[in-house]
């Protein structure tokens, strides 16, 4: 199983993501880690990533979520995921059972505040356009950001059918 933590910038992707691979032992890998540099000073400067930026980026973490696939192992992706476009790029190929998408939602003013609190490249600036390109998947899993994070990863564990290692 693959589980794509998703969502706008500042939404817990990571901080849930992180309590998943805790209670799981699986495989993870933070998908900012993998922007270009260009990509990084782009948004530092508060301009939004276009499409064109983004596609070499996804095909990226696609490779590497494919290679858990082929090798029998599992992970814990996160990725902004905005478009579905992006979703459907992410998983070509994968078996629609072997994957799934958690999307993280909270106030907007909640997302900010956080945004504001962290050090990221993602400057607070460009929420407004995040969001502006969120298209909210239809089949995902819906989580709350505003409960912990192992909350949040204890939520999507036991709508997966997951039992923790740690359990």
């Amino acid at each position: 199983m693959i589980v794509i933590v998703m969502g706008v910038s500042g939404s817990g992707k990571t901080t849930t993501a992180l309590a998943l691979q805790k209670l799981t032992g699986w495989q993870f890998a933070e998908g900012d880690d993998y922007h270009s540099e260009a990509n990084r000073q782009k948004m530092a400067a508060g301009i939004p990533l276009n499409d064109e930026d983004r596609v070499p980026w996804l095909e990226t973490l696609h490779t590497l979520i494919r290679g858990w696939h082929d090798r029998g192992e599992n992970g814990i992706l996160t990725c902004s995921a905005l478009k579905q476009a992006y979703r459907d790029l992410l998983v070509t190929g994968l078996p629609h059972d072997a994957y799934s998408f958690a999307l993280m939602e909270a106030p907007k003013d909640v997302i900010a505040h956080r945004m504001r609190a962290r050090q990221h490249f993602m400057p607070p600036a460009l929420l407004d356009s995040q969001i502006a390109t969120l298209q909210p998947p239809k089949e995902a899993l819906h989580i709350s950001a505003l409960q912990s994070p192992e909350e949040a990863a204890r939520e999507i564990l036991d709508a997966l059918g997951i039992v923790p290692a740690a359990q």
